[in-house]
């Protein structure tokens, strides 16, 4: 069982039938049978085995934009995690960069890096491309990285990306939101603006949703406001 054949299971589903395997996170052993105790997508990490809910899994689709995190480099592309139970390749080709062959591809994109990508290729058997080579997409700096639903994320930018304009303008922040789920912040006021962000996942189906927000985000820049003026 490789990571290509990922499976959908259920709670009480038998996995596998191995003492060769370690259980990892929701899952459990009983005798040599590891079973799951979530509705999820079997993943396989070397020798443990997990099982990520599907509620709220992000599945790659071809056109999205991800916020993903460099976490490993191979000889001509690097691995990308995108919060997904399936790793991405970011190949040598699918940056605006001018690479010479032999070169150390650490100075270009080093593990901790986070970009900002669009999916170009999802294959059946879930291998996933990235690509840097939409006018969009880049190599994001310093900031913070916050994880939300990625269902709510529609929300989150609102309609016309309202939503999130309203939040970066009043918290004098850049965003950045991945359909992922990963939304990247930075900025003077990244907390404010990540609580922001927060409400409107948790409040996601209320009426008047963004006059409510606004208020947060005054009550919350007001208080900081005070407090800077306290100290002068």
């Amino acid at each position: 069982m490789e990571d290509k054949n990922m499976e959908i299971v259920y709670p009480g589903s038998v996995i596998i039938d191995s003492l060769d395997v370690i259980p990892g996170q929701n899952v459990y052993r009983v005798g040599s049978k590891v079973i799951s105790k979530r509705v999820g997508i079997v993943v396989k990490k070397g020798s443990i085995i997990n099982v990520v809910p599907l509620n709220g899994v992000y599945i790659p689709k071809v056109g999205d934009f991800v916020i993903g995190e460099i976490v490993d480099i191979g000889v001509s592309f690097w691995v990308v995690d995108i919060n997904s139970p399936y790793d991405a390749y970011l190949g040598v080709y699918d940056t605006r960069d001018f690479i010479e062959k032999e070169s150390d591809l650490a100075d270009y994109y080093d593990v901790g890096d986070l970009i900002f990508a669009k999916i170009s290729k999802v294959t059946r058997t879930k291998f996933v491309n990235v690509t840097l080579k939409d006018p969009q997409a880049k190599k994001l700096g310093k900031g913070m990285v916050i994880h939300v639903t990625p269902s709510r994320v529609p929300r989150i930018i609102g309609k016309g990306g309202s939503m999130i304009k309203l939040i970066k303008e009043k918290t004098n922040t850049r965003i950045y939101v991945g359909q992922n789920g990963a939304i990247w912040i930075s900025g003077e006021n990244m907390e404010i603006a990540a609580e922001a962000i927060f409400y409107v996942e948790e409040h996601s189906v209320v009426k008047g949703l963004t006059e409510k927000v606004a208020e947060l985000l005054d009550k919350r820049l007001g208080d900081v406001n005070g407090k800077k003026d306290e100290e002068k």
